[in-house]
């Protein structure tokens, strides 16, 4: 069995709610009769109920009926919603006529949902832009404890089976944050050792990558990762993480054990943390070009709850594939 398909098993067992707010986009809502049919996730979605028939009627898509649809201009959890935005936003000044306004929205009403509990986990992005969808993210369901940035991590799937674990890789960050600190970076590096737990399915070893290997240059650079991967020992004893490698360090075995013997992690690496985001996407883009990889992601690491982004030039498959991955995060939330 495949990742993404082992990725959808798992998802079935936990059985988690996830609210879809782009309710009468197309490719949406096909995702959601698939995903409601293969039984993936519970799925809640957000929108006039009579548009959101009509479109599925169109469409002759036969499980919608199944969805949980919540209307936000009508529905009986308006007026809590309304008051834990107040509650949550009262020292940005916010009102409760603004609040009020705000819990109509789609993509707030989502956030909401999940902060008080209601929900699982969030997929939005086929039509709205990254910063639409994380913004409400941000101020109502923000960060987790020990975690101030946000992250975005890329399985990916080689087809040399030699690399990582059976051919699988996990980068990171390759989605969101340009240049991290050393603690920043310490913390994308123990969001993606849960990340690789939670979906991928086995024990990271991460390699903190750089351009060099222990001391084989010198450059505040360097010093970033090397005090990095020290901060992220400290913030999980449990993680098996070493750096600064360089990438052939990390994923060669000869060249690992040459350039750093005694290393548990050189040359057998699972997961690659990039110094900065420019190294990351530039990184994932070019494997998945010219090593036909498939890249699956990205998935947003960091926050109190799962919440994931889209490419707006996404295909049904990837949102089904996505709501299946934050069903999982939201298992192991």
């Amino acid at each position: 069995m495949d990742l993404l398909n082992k990725i959808k098993e798992s998802a079935k067992k936990h059985n988690k709610k996830i609210v879809l707010p782009e309710s009468t986009e197309e490719r949406t809502l096909k995702a959601a009769n698939e995903l409601i049919q293969e039984g993936i996730a519970q799925i809640i979605l957000t929108g006039n109920p009579d548009e959101i028939k009509n479109k599925a009627k169109e469409l002759k898509l036969d499980h919608i009926e199944k969805a949980i649809i919540v209307d936000p201009k009508n529905h009986e959890k308006r007026e809590e919603y309304i008051d834990l935005l107040v509650e949550l936003r009262k020292k940005k000044g916010l009102t409760r006529e603004d609040a009020a306004k705000l819990v109509e929205d789609p993509l707030y009403l989502a956030t909401l949902m999940i902060k008080n509990g209601d929900a699982d986990g969030e997929v939005a992005g086929a039509e709205n832009a990254t910063g639409d969808v994380l913004r409400p993210a941000f101020q109502i369901v923000k960060t987790k404890p020990g975690i101030s940035v946000v992250s975005g991590a890329f399985l990916m799937i080689l087809k040399d089976k030699s690399y990582g674990e059976d051919g699988l890789l996990v980068f990171a960050d390759c989605a969101v944050h340009p240049n991290p600190t050393d603690k920043e970076l310490a913390e994308i590096a123990v969001a993606t050792g849960e990340t690789t737990r939670a979906i991928a399915g086995f024990e990271p070893r991460i390699a903190m990558l750089s351009f060099s290997t222990k001391g084989s240059a010198k450059h505040e650079m360097v010093d970033k990762v090397v005090n990095a991967t020290k901060m992220a020992k400290e913030m999980d004893p449990s993680l098996k993480i070493d750096g600064e490698l360089q990438a052939d360090a990390a994923i060669v075995e000869a060249i690992g054990q040459k350039k750093a013997p005694g290393s548990e992690i050189a040359g057998k690496a699972n997961v690659l943390v990039f110094p900065t985001l420019e190294t990351g996407n530039i990184t994932y883009k070019l494997v998945q070009r010219l090593a036909g990889a498939e890249a699956v992601g990205p998935v947003l690491q960091g926050m109190a709850a799962p919440i994931n982004d889209l490419s707006r030039g996404c295909s049904v498959s990837d949102i089904v594939n996505l709501v299946a991955i934050t069903a999982n995060q939201a298992a192991k939330n």
